[in-house]
């Protein structure tokens, strides 16, 4: 049974995340949907990470199969066809290699989060970036950052919900950088933890506004213990940008 992947932008403003749920739509109900109305059969697609509600996507990645072959110009643009006008676009389709996993393949996951920094609300990005009044200090949040960076429980920063069975995880790269109006937090790591780069944005966010010193982070993160750390983050500024395999 040949096997297809599938490269993915959307906007996840409306939509329940990326899993399928039965009272709410869902990015992946709507792509298997899709299939479903271009190749009349029921195919499972699985990605490689879940999104929460809100989050958008530039570079999701998943795959799944079919009983019939198609060729890739068929894929992107029958599922482009009947996904309409749902706010998602199949960028890339292409048959892979049977063995294939989205999830269990992927070697690095890249996210990235955008805020908004000025008086002024934004309008065009208001879905889609997380507005922040006060000046923020890009240096020093860069500089805490750096604390974050390898192997590290990071319980102080995952949701209470998170289903993973260990907090350890390694973040590889984590950069604050501004231009303009925009600090844009770009981080990766093989895998995160549930609501763990919005609750990392949410403390960084304290040490750009000078309440918090990277001393504060360091602390925080050695708690281990949720209620150590700053807010979460709001949903709409954060993207899954692409996955390395």
């Amino acid at each position: 049974m040949p096997r297809y992947k599938i490269t993915i932008e959307y906007d996840g403003t409306g939509f329940a995340g990326w899993q399928r749920q039965e009272n709410s739509g869902s990015i992946q109900a709507s792509i298997e949907e899709a299939i479903f109305k271009f190749s009349g059969e029921n195919a499972a697609v699985f990605a490689s990470g879940r999104t929460d509600a809100g989050v958008h996507a530039l570079g999701q990645v998943a795959h799944f199969d079919l009983a019939k072959e198609a060729m890739d110009k068929e894929i992107r643009d029958g599922i482009n066809f009947h996904i309409k006008p749902a706010a998602i676009s199949i960028l890339r389709g292409e048959k892979t290699a049977p063995d294939f996993h989205a999830r269990f393949d992927a070697k690095k996951r890249y996210y990235r989060y955008r805020i908004i920094n000025r008086i002024s609300p934004p309008v065009l990005d208001r879905f889609r970036a997380w507005h922040i009044k006060e000046n923020l200090n890009v240096e020093a949040m860069h500089d805490a950052a750096q604390i974050l960076v390898g192997n590290h429980d990071f319980t102080s920063f995952r949701a209470s919900e998170c289903q993973a069975k260990s907090p350890v995880k390694t973040v590889d790269e984590i950069k604050v950088t501004k231009t303009a109006e925009e600090v844009i937090i770009d981080i990766s790591a093989l895998s995160f933890l549930h609501h763990m780069v919005r609750n990392i944005t949410g403390t960084l966010r304290l040490v750009g506004g000078g309440r918090w010193t990277p001393e504060d982070v360091k602390k925080a993160l050695m708690a281990k213990d949720r209620t150590t750390t700053g807010p979460t983050a709001p949903a709409h500024g954060l993207y899954f940008m692409r996955v390395e395999y």
